[in-house]
């Protein structure tokens, strides 16, 4: 008989090195155990892209500083081979990299740590000039038109720009003329300059944690005497909404780049939760070796190791509900990969998007079983519809307003198409009931698994300590040593429970 201390070995090892990270992160660098002790710290790191022709090369690149809401604490930049500079010029800083050749496609990376800070001073601010440009006909007339029926509702500058939002849906056609070359952020500058209301565009982001390749989006500055007020454009909100942090907001150009072409900028974000005290005193420099955690990866990895960190949490889940409590699933991990798409879609809009998959499928794939197709053919044939039923039901979620629907393409298309085909085939051989009995458990499965993955501590403790991923390879090894009943079983061994009670 084989010894199974070696086992037990390893897995008591797996839990001392897990235990001791965790403990390590917590007590070295002062990673709180549990959400709430914390700050948080907004990472957002802009991409710079273009292709270079083997001249100089110079590339600005705006960049925010300590505003509403927001305490800058922390900045640093990736550029291999260029120089980089932090220029002030009236007032205004930017980011400059330069280099006395570059060819091909370059790539440079630039990060800011922005606190989220209530009591963070306003951004000082230079009230821009008014320019009043000279239109032709029949712009000026359109121009006018909205101006006038503006102005016989408003009282100040703030109501005035209402008022013109509001005229740019009451009057279509003028509207209409005038964004035929004019972003609406512009327009609204024009306009407010021509009622000589001081107005400027600026560029802002909407944080949300784990976005990546996200754009600026435009925002309008009005000025009334020393005050000034945000207004969204396309929506006519006015006011500074929570979470958005202003990039440019000094009149100037977002990225310049010299000596090259097809330049472009993107930005990646992830919210991190840090100590009072490591927020306040910005000590964001990982150059101890020994502090193995995610931060230490560009923004973008991050945002991508956020969710991989989950996974192990779904597979702990699926084993215990496998092994320990004995539910049938379609698939071994099949559950764990439908939790993940939940985590995008959100639980409701995933569960109805599911079964509406997988039912077409379903009613498709008893039309193919008449056909005697090969396997393969038909699989491919199951995998397109799939692909099919998925844009019909974006299109259709986003014809009715509904957003969340339209993360629908975060399935796995591939796991779904295989699923169909087992569940047609196990309706074939075993009949409805054990379909429904494996389909159900998979649902309930992949469910538990979303609950446990979306949970606040569990994500941060996933994300902040690597630890515990040794702690849930201990766990799942332990899980699967056991050979005793299920907890499924129970019920069929009742009766004889009860006769032994009796005796």
């Amino acid at each position: 008989m084989v010894s199974r201390r070696p086992f037990y070995i390893v897995v008591a090892m797996l839990y001392v090195i897990g235990i001791a990270l965790v403990l390590y992160r917590h007590v070295a660098f002062n990673v709180p155990l549990l959400p709430g002790e914390y700050r948080s710290i907004w990472s957002v790191e802009a991409k710079i892209e273009f292709d270079a022709k083997g001249n100089p090369v110079i590339a600005s690149l705006a960049i925010p500083d300590t505003q509403e809401g927001f305490t800058h604490v922390d900045q640093n930049a990736a550029s291999p081979g260029y120089g980089l500079s932090f220029v002030n010029k009236n007032g205004v800083t930017r980011a400059e990299w330069s280099i006395s050749s570059a060819q091909g496609h370059q790539e440079l990376y630039y990060k800011t740590e922005m606190l989220s800070d209530p009591y963070a001073k306003a951004l000082p601010v230079t009230i821009p000039s008014v320019d009043k440009t000279l239109e032709k006909e029949p712009i000026a007339s359109a121009i006018e038109q909205i101006l006038s029926a503006a102005r016989v509702h408003s009282a100040d500058a703030f109501t005035l720009t209402r008022e013109i939002l509001k005229e740019f849906k009451n009057q279509e056609q003028n509207a209409a003329l005038l964004m035929q070359n004019r972003k609406p952020a512009y327009l609204l500058v024009e306009i407010l300059n021509q009622a000589d209301i001081p107005a400027r565009v600026v560029r802002a982001l909407n944080l949300e944690d784990g976005r990546r390749r996200q754009r600026l989006v435009d925002y309008v500055q009005v000025f009334n005497g020393d005050k000034y007020a945000l207004f969204d454009p396309n929506t006519g909100e006015q006011g500074h909404p929570e979470n958005l942090l202003l990039w440019e907001y000094n009149s100037t150009s977002l990225l310049d780049v010299t000596g090259a072409s097809n330049s472009m900028v993107t930005f990646s974000i992830i919210r991190k939760s840090v100590p009072v005290k490591k927020a306040i005193q910005a000590k964001f420099e990982h150059s101890n070796l020994l502090d193995l955690s995610v931060d230490m990866l560009p923004v973008e990895e991050q945002s991508l190791f956020k969710g991989i960190l989950l996974l192990p949490i779904g597979v702990m889940v699926v084993v215990f509900l496998r092994i320990i409590c004995g539910l049938k699933t379609s698939g071994t991990f099949m559950p764990v990969l439908i939790a993940v798409a939940f985590l995008q879609t959100q639980l409701i809009t995933g569960l109805v998007g599911f079964l509406c998959i997988v039912g077409a499928g379903l009613i498709i794939r008893s039309w193919l079983s008449k056909l005697n197709l090969l396997l393969v053919a038909r699989i491919s044939t199951i995998i397109i519809t799939v692909i099919l039923i998925i844009g019909g039901l974006t299109m259709l979620t986003y014809k009715l307003g509904i957003n969340q629907g339209m993360k629908i393409t975060f399935f796995p298309m591939i796991i779904l198409s295989w699923t169909i085909e087992r569940m047609s085939i196990l309706w074939e051989e075993e009949g409805p009931k054990e379909v429904v009995k494996q389909g159900g458990g998979s649902l309930l499965v992949a469910v538990l698994a979303y609950l446990a993955m979306n949970n606040g501590v569990i994500q941060h403790l996933t994300f902040n300590f690597l630890g515990l991923q040794l702690m849930v390879m201990a766990t799942v090894l332990l899980m699967g040593n056991y050979t005793g009943y299920r907890l499924s079983e129970l019920k069929r061994f009742k009766p004889f429970a009860d006769e032994l009670d009796k005796k």
